[in-house]
């Protein structure tokens, strides 16, 4: 099978960003920051898509979280697609954690095991960290399939993101809260049959005028 280029971007900015952990929470939008990000990686993917495999990005797939729609629905305009919804790429189900203050959960003991020990933790009445990474390394598994020799876009999140990055490296899930992966950051994998090629992870410089 001709290997797939999957480049990963996180959803932008929102009110919370940096204050909350929103989780599925409903309603939240984003930002005028995190607007005028997703136009920013928008014309980027658009500038980036002749060179691409395929020579064009050949479907943009997003979480069916608002905040992940309103990112792909500038990138599916610039590349002349349609958004669709992924439910594999969904944020981490946080349950009872969700919307709760960051500063307030840093307090937790148990903020600790979420650090260093991700692997073993589960969200009172939610997801596993174990368990999220599952269900996204599937979801994009299975686009991959669908595209061969294509390259697709996969908006999601920070956490499922890492997570997803982490098994594409090779590392442990406990190591994945080492990796950064920023607001409308776009991360390169190249998916083949053997092993999946790091382009890049968290790319940034696109939005040097938009923090």
């Amino acid at each position: 099978m001709a290997p797939t280029l999957v480049l990963y971007v996180r959803h932008g900015q929102t009110p919370t960003t940096g204050a909350r952990l929103p989780g599925r929470a409903p309603d939240l939008h984003l930002s005028d920051e995190g607007r005028a990000q997703a136009e920013a990686v928008a014309r980027h993917l658009a500038d980036r898509a002749p060179g691409l495999p395929g020579g064009a990005i050949a479907a943009v797939y997003a979480s069916p979280m608002e905040r992940a729609q309103e990112t792909a629905a500038p990138i599916a305009r610039a590349v002349g697609c349609r958004v669709r919804t992924a439910s594999g790429l969904n944020e981490c189900d946080f349950g009872a954690w969700t919307g709760r203050r960051l500063r307030e959960l840093r307090k937790l003991k148990s903020w600790a095991t979420v650090q260093d020990q991700p692997s073993t933790f589960r969200f009172p009445k939610g997801e596993s960290f174990a368990g999220m990474q599952d269900r996204i390394t599937g979801q994009v598994d299975s686009l991959v399939s669908r595209h061969p020799g294509q390259a697709i876009v996969c908006v999601s999140h920070a956490d499922p993101l890492k997570a997803i990055l982490a098994r594409d490296l090779g590392t442990p899930l406990d190591l994945f809260q080492r990796l950064e992966v920023s607001p409308c950051s776009v991360s390169a994998v190249l998916h083949g049959s053997h092993r999946p090629h790091i382009l890049g992870i968290n790319a940034t410089g696109h939005l040097a005028d938009h923090p």
